[in-house]
Order: C-alpha cells, then sequence, then structure tokens
C-alpha cells in the first residue's frame, strides 16, 4: 500500500515554476504555508531540485562502479518525516544526515553503486534501492509506507519528477498555487513535464477548493476524476 501522495508546487499563471521567478511573484511565504496545512509530514523532490537546495555541489563520485543489483532497504532512523530525495544513478553528495529537522531518506535503483549506498549508510543515512531500470516509482511508494511508516508524502518538486508520478498513476492530489505573475521564457519547465508519449491523453481532475492567498496568489486544489 502506497502513501497518499500530494503534487504541491507554486507556478506563474503560464504554468512555469523556476524557482527564482516564483520567489519574484510570490516572496511571501504562502506556499510553506499551504504545504504545512497539506499535513504531509514527509516530502519528495527529484535530483535537480535537491542539487539546487539541499545536496553539496560537488558530486559523489565512486571508486568501485559494481552496481547494488538488488532490491534493498536500509534504515538509519525511524522518524514521523523525511526529505526524501529521488537519486536514480547515485550522484547526489551530502553534508548531512538531517535536512529541516528532518532525516534524509535517498530513493535510488538496483543499477546504482554499491559504494554510493554504502557511504550514505556511513553517515547514517536512510535508503531505498529498487528497480533494475531507473527507479520503480510504485515499489519505492510500498516501501516508504511499508518500511518507514510514510502515509502521506507531497512531491515538492520539480516538472519532470511530477511527471513521472502523474505517468506512473501515483498521485492522489494535486495542489497548485499561481502566483501573480507570468514568466513566458522560452523552454522553461512546467508543473508537469517530460512525459514522452506525445497522444497521451489529457488527464482529468476533479476542483477540491478555491482559496485566494495574500496579496494575488490562488490555491487550487484537485483529486483525481
Amino acid at each position: 500500500m502506497k502513501p497518499y501522495i500530494i503534487s504541491h508546487m507554486m507556478e506563474s499563471v503560464d504554468g512555469r515554476i523556476d524557482c527564482d521567478m516564483t520567489e519574484q511573484i510570490d516572496p511571501s511565504n504562502s506556499y510553506y504555508d499551504a504545504l504545512d496545512k497539506l499535513n504531509c509530514p514527509s516530502s519528495l523532490m527529484g535530483r535537480v531540485t535537491m542539487q539546487m537546495h539541499y545536496a553539496e555541489s560537488e558530486p559523489f563520485e565512486a571508486a568501485d562502479n559494481t552496481p547494488i543489483g538488488q532490491r534493498a532497504v536500509h534504515k538509519a532512523q525511524a522518524a514521523e518525516g523525511y526529505i526524501i530525495a529521488m537519486d536514480t544513478q547515485g550522484k547526489l553528495r551530502w553534508g548531512a544526515s538531517t535536512y529541516d529537522d528532518k532525516p534524509l531518506l535517498v530513493i535510488t535503483s538496483e543499477t546504482c553503486p554499491k559504494a554510493y549506498v554504502d557511504a550514505l549508510s556511513a553517515q547514517g543515512i536512510s535508503w531505498i534501492a529498487v528497480g533494475k531500470e531507473g527507479i520503480d516509482l510504485p515499489q519505492a511508494m510500498e516501501l516508504l509506507n511499508t518500511e518507514f511508516g510514510v502515509k502521506r508524502l507531497a512531491v515538492v518538486g520539480g516538472g519532470h519528477i511530477n511527471g513521472a508520478f502523474l505517468e506512473a498513476g501515483l498521485l492522489d492530489e494535486v495542489s497548485v498555487m499561481i502566483g501573480p505573475g507570468i514568466d513566458g521564457r522560452r523552454g522553461m519547465t512546467a508543473v508537469f513535464d517530460g512525459i514522452g508519449d506525445a497522444s497521451r491523453p489529457a488527464t482529468l481532475l476533479r476542483l477540491h477548493s478555491i482559496e485566494r492567498v495574500g496579496e494575488g496568489t490562488v490555491w487550487l486544489r484537485y483529486t483525481f476524476a
């Protein structure tokens, strides 16, 4: 059984999510206030977002690239909530085992070097390795629930990880905050991005609630139709 999963994002009117841009159009703390109201003790980010906000600047370099080769779980510590990083190949290097007063938990694939997860274990960092061709998201979410007790999870960036969760059918709710501004730059990532199937039909949603926040941000919550 997987956790209840909510995608929570701040975007411009044209659906872009560049962090520097969204901070310009809504410099308040409204995004994080809304996140608190979603009651998700654990939050998950993709590799790019984790690199931007938490990981060290220099990547991890394995001296031995022998892969893990099997599904495995290491629980360094139990907690009510985790900061969860998706890192398929084991490239993110960490300066601490705890961020924002929550333990770090890394999800990687079975092709990741064993040296990487050994380094995580030595740092007191929990990890899950699952999936022979990239991370197996459905299995990873089940292991978050069964092994780490994660019941509610917020996916908080970025567009490609949101797209992966959408494509895998794992989302229960979409929470979108539309700030009072337009990006308009070519090639900027959207809230949901990176799905390769051009014939994929639109995903239908059911409006749950609308709330005006601060000076002009609108908070929309949707469930799946």
